[in-house]
């Protein structure tokens, strides 16, 4: 079945309901600006979380992505979108059967021993309903909600105007590439077609780790919006995480850093999402990797520079820090530039520079993050700022994402020996090599 088409009609529709909960907001803070007045951003960002709180969608996808992007908005505005929920109350039996009947024709229930009239998840883009194949296999069916391409443009629009208000009263950030960054992602996100093939793609990077499990597509009972695939049975972390011993904590952490870094430092890709209700746990404590909608596939250069910005931090060379700030996207950064930079990359970095056991934040509260993150905000609007590049994005993303998640466990790693087993041997040649073989086997 074919795409469904950015519809002008359904575009203007949500541009209007997004543009009257934006339109208070930032008529408020530009006038506030204009008029000299002095700007309390707390409220100011409350106020923001309320005018978007009642709207969901994509934008509320774009607002956590934001919330965990250090100075794409300022702290109060990254505290306030956290806040904010991506889930949406899910669609009823009547659309389920329509849009079923849509992607795999009349008679489509003929094609399972049953499916679930109720939804199992919602999220922004869609809802997963279980189903048992004819042989009898349970599956995962994820249906995309109408309209989605209409409600994207719209509301990518609106961040648009909404990160232009930032800027004008605080200019340490330029977000032109995070929106660029953040658009492209969600346009692929639409395509169950190639979410499927990274699936596959995930599949082959992590056989043989024990501790992650992936699912497998039915390609007989997928489309570009209806994406069909084993269930895998798990328990939310926050379920399962009350009275567990640190061993078992430390071992969820062990499989979800492997999760997450092997497929990058094996084939330059990351699954660009690590929020709470992408992954379960299974007895074990081995893991489900879930959704796939969001993987980024970088240059096997970026994968290097990543490599010598610690190895740089570690062994104290600052040349190595100008090639890696280069490779990650930074346009002919300065010394004063890389000096402010890596007292981010310092507190990113610092539990892989300790060949010791310890927790992934000492303080165990985030709260050095948070102060980290301002003190590299106000260095930042000393030098008149800074544009993040795209490749920051979603790798920041992950690291911090996978930072609060390990601080929620408590877990206790040498996290040092864990990285150097990933990096040893390293080679860019390699690299290339790995990737462009497993994205031809997978078709992408």
């Amino acid at each position: 079945m074919s795409r469904e088409k950015n519809n002008v009609g359904k575009r203007v529709k949500r541009y209007a309901k997004v543009s009257t909960a934006m339109a208070g907001f930032g008529a408020r803070a530009v006038g506030q600006k204009l008029l000299g007045i002095q700007q309390d951003r707390q409220k100011q960002a409350e106020r923001l979380r309320m005018a978007l709180g009642g709207l969901k969608g994509p934008l509320m996808k774009v607002a956590q992505i934001l919330s965990t992007i250090p100075d794409a908005v300022p702290p109060e505005y990254a505290a306030e979108l956290a806040q904010l929920q991506a889930d949406a109350p899910s669609m009823g039996w009547p659309f389920v059967r329509r849009r079923m009947a849509g992607e795999l024709g009349p008679n489509w229930e003929k094609r399972f021993r049953s499916f679930s009239h109720t939804a199992a998840a919602a999220a922004s883009l869609g809802q997963v309903h279980q189903a048992a194949a004819l042989n009898g296999d349970v599956l995962a069916c994820k249906l995309q909600y109408p309209d989605m391409a209409s409600v994207i443009e719209a509301d990518l629009k609106q961040l648009k105007i909404a990160l232009s208000i930032f800027e004008y009263y605080d200019r340490a950030v330029s977000t032109t590439e995070v929106q660029q960054e953040i658009a492209d992602r969600l346009r692929e996100e639409l395509d169950y077609i190639r979410e499927a093939k990274h699936i596959e793609l995930y599949g082959r990077l992590l056989k043989g780790q024990d501790g992650v499990h992936v699912p497998v597509v039915e390609k007989g009972l997928s489309t570009d919006r209806l994406l069909c695939m084993s269930w895998l049975n798990g328990q939310k972390l926050v379920d399962w995480l009350p009275g567990k011993s640190l061993q078992k904590r430390n071992q969820i952490a062990i499989n979800m850093f492997h999760a997450w870094y092997v497929p990058f430092y094996k084939c330059g890709v990351i699954h660009g999402d690590p929020h709470l209700g992408n992954y379960t746990v299974r007895p074990d404590c081995s893991i489900n990797l879930l959704d796939y909608g969001c993987v980024r596939v970088f240059e096997p250069a970026l994968v290097q520079g990543v490599i010598h910005l610690y190895q740089s931090l570690r062994d104290n060379k600052p040349d190595l820090a100008v090639e890696a700030y280069q490779a990650w996207g930074f346009k002919k950064p300065s010394k004063a530039l890389i000096e402010v930079l890596n007292i981010w990359a310092s507190f990113v970095y610092a539990p892989l520079l300790q060949d010791k056991v310890r927790p992934i934040d000492e303080t165990n509260t985030g709260l050095y993050g948070r102060q980290t993150a301002n003190k590299v905000h106000a260095e930042l609007r000393k030098l008149g700022g800074v544009t993040v590049p795209r490749a920051f994005v979603f790798m920041d993303r992950a690291a911090i994402g996978l930072g609060s998640v390990f601080l929620r466990l408590q877990a206790e790693i040498n996290w040092y020996r864990m990285f150097q087993a990933l990096i040893d041997g390293f080679e860019l040649k390699q690299l290339r090599t790995e990737q462009a073989r497993h994205l031809k086997a997978c078709g992408l």
